[in-house]
């Protein structure tokens, strides 16, 4: 998986914890947002690793 795909799937990963968190489903607002920023910190090892 290239970076660009890496990018997309993070942005919808926070686009739809915006979207549950304005829902007021705040326990799955907060999975998602928390799955984001877990895998956006997992990426940017990787791109400064390589």
């Amino acid at each position: 998986m290239n970076n660009f795909n890496k990018d997309i799937i993070i942005g919808l990963i926070f686009i739809a914890g915006i979207w549950s968190f304005i829902s007021g489903q705040f326990i799955i607002s907060t999975v998602l947002f928390a799955t984001a920023a877990i895998y956006s910190n997992i990426v940017m090892r990787v791109k400064l690793k390589s």
